[in-house]
């Protein structure tokens, strides 16, 4: 059974971990199997193909870390969604926003062909503690690496100059633009649909248990020449409709006989879980501006080859 506390403990770790670099799965497993005791058992009913009541209950934080992504970022999906059926009917794409709609719908083909296929049986191999603790170290490499890729992105300060002037020109000649899309948001909007199918196949690789499919993204979008904080927001916002549809795919789990009993504390979790995910990417979208990946990469390794040690 599941507690209230348990319920409580688990969401807020669920809403941080899920846009943290640091793969909120490997921690729904791992910290569970940490704790101990009847904290152990949740974690060895997830690796059940057949689906559990604690599986039920992740499919209900994902669903409200998704809800919590949709009401921080309303605007810009507002714009998204405006953008995808204006070009619907004129067939072009003229703003920042149409641009944007159609890099996410194509970055999200690979996760909405592969999930559906692959996530049960992935879950159900990978995701004892000690497969989540290889795969947790194995995902601080990866931001290791976006790291290195980051520091290949960062432009001279000539190049920054350049990029000042040709952005001044471009306000001066089309100050009409500022109401299609957000000026921070033109990068993002130069992708090519290579690159978005290139950071959707990155996204998959958060299937397995302790790879995170933010971190993934963000530096699917480093290798894709994005700045960080342009890699983060793109990574935000690809996430939304790939944790939702997954979500609704298992609406069955939350209302069905495996959650009768324990529905009051799934509903105490995804309430935390979505606050505490609103929190974390408010406070990412700020941290990215500035700061690096290299904190999570470490606390990755760390985690992950203690862990390694402890189940092994």
């Amino acid at each position: 059974m599941l507690t209230y506390f348990q319920a409580t403990v688990i969401g807020a770790v669920q809403g941080v971990t899920e846009l943290f670099p640091i793969s909120s799965l490997g921690h729904s497993v791992l910290v569970a199997a940490w704790l101990g005791d009847d904290w152990k058992k949740l974690a060895v009913q997830s690796e059940s193909i057949t689906g559990t009541p604690y599986l039920a209950f992740v499919v209900a934080l994902h669903v409200a870390t998704a809800m919590a992504l949709l009401g921080y970022y309303w605007r810009d999906w507002c714009a998204i969604g405006a953008g995808f059926i204006t070009t619907l009917r004129t067939r072009r794409l003229d703003t920042v926003p149409q641009r944007l709609a159609w890099l996410i719908v194509i970055a999200t083909v690979p996760v909405g062909v592969l999930g559906p296929l692959l996530e049960h049986p992935l879950h159900a191999l990978f995701a004892a503690p000690a497969y989540a603790s290889i795969f947790l170290t194995l995902n601080g490499v990866v931001l290791i690496v976006g790291e290195g890729l980051r520091r290949r992105n960062e432009p001279s300060l000539a190049e920054y100059g350049r990029r000042f002037a040709r952005r001044e020109a471009r306000e001066c000649v089309l100050p009409a633009e500022a109401e299609t899309g957000r000026q921070s948001d033109r990068p993002l909007a130069a992708l090519g649909a290579v690159d978005a199918i290139g950071i959707g196949f990155a996204q998959v690789g958060a299937l397995l248990t302790g790879f995170s499919r933010a971190g993934l993204t963000m530096v699917g979008g480093l290798w894709r020449g994005l700045e960080r904080e342009h890699a983060a927001k793109f990574a935000f916002l690809l996430a939304t409709p790939a944790i939702l549809g997954a979500g609704v795919l298992e609406i069955p789990e939350l209302v069905g006989p495996k959650t009768d009993g324990i529905r009051g504390p799934v509903l105490v979790g995804a309430i935390v879980s979505g606050v505490s995910s609103w929190l974390a990417v408010r406070f990412l979208e700020r941290y990215f501006h500035t700061r690096t990946l290299l904190p999570f990469a470490v606390y990755c390794l760390v985690a992950g080859l203690l862990s390694i040690v402890r189940f092994s």
